[in-house]
């Protein structure tokens, strides 16, 4: 199947160039190309594509803006794009609802890679803006949430211990490996724990359980609630995308 994919960009050089990179790829094809946000909004009802590029500062509807109205009314996947490394961007983009955040100095094969696992389903950030989002939520005391355990009434106890791990930023398969159990079970428990909470994807997951205040940072840099088994760092391994 074709990823069609919407690219938003002020700067005319830098959105051709995007466009060209996506373009080349066989499975990617660029159906619009936009300015500013209000275009790219209007470009994503009319062609309805799987995924929307779009870089936050924009004139007039900037990208967070256009973000949260396209992920609001369509299916339509976004992935933030810009210049400015600042936790101000990451938080307001990740609450819209963005699935992804890359710094404009991304690699050709990365910005390729990025579209191909948002239009899956996935989500990811740029490795930086990771590590930077969760030292930011581990740094934080336990949040004084309402009521932190009612949210999550709904799940059972496999998918809380999903949503915990979840929260460490483990993937499937590290998942899997704790839990004892495959990683298509994991899957499920993963999609599971998004549908009752009413999350888009992973990325909102680890949001929920640190503002919700089910983990901690505990002294080993971990969050807390998790057992000795279960806490476990996992091997060590090169830093994904996402």
């Amino acid at each position: 199947m074709t990823i069609r994919v919407v690219v938003a960009d002020d700067q005319e050089l830098v959105r051709s160039g995007f466009a060209m990179i996506l373009d080349a790829q066989p499975d990617i094809e660029v159906v619009a190309e936009a300015g500013d946000g209000a275009s790219a909004v209007e470009a994503v009802r009319r062609l309805a594509p799987e995924v929307a590029l779009l870089d936050i500062r924009m004139p007039g509807t900037d990208g967070i803006e256009a973000c949260r109205t396209i992920t609001a009314g369509s299916a339509c996947r976004t992935v933030m794009l810009t210049t400015f490394d600042s936790d101000e961007y990451v938080y307001e983009a990740l609450h819209a609802g963005a699935s992804g955040f890359l710094l404009k100095d991304v690699r050709r094969d990365d910005l390729v890679h990025a579209v191909r696992v948002v239009a899956a389903g996935d989500s990811l950030l740029a490795p930086s803006v990771a590590r930077r989002l969760i030292a930011e939520y581990t740094s934080r005391p336990p949040t004084a949430a309402a009521e932190p355990s009612a949210r999550l009434d709904v799940l059972t106890t496999r998918e809380h211990e999903t949503l915990l791990h979840l929260a460490r930023g483990l993937s499937n398969a590290e998942i899997a490996a704790a839990l004892v159990v495959s990683e298509h079970t994991v899957k499920t428990h993963v999609g599971n724990v998004l549908s009752k909470l009413g999350l888009r994807d992973r990325i909102q997951a680890v949001i929920c359980a640190y503002e919700c205040g089910v983990v901690s940072p505990s002294a080993e840099g971990g969050p807390e609630g998790l057992s000795p088994a279960q806490g476990r760092k996992p091997p060590p391994r090169k830093p994904p995308l996402g």
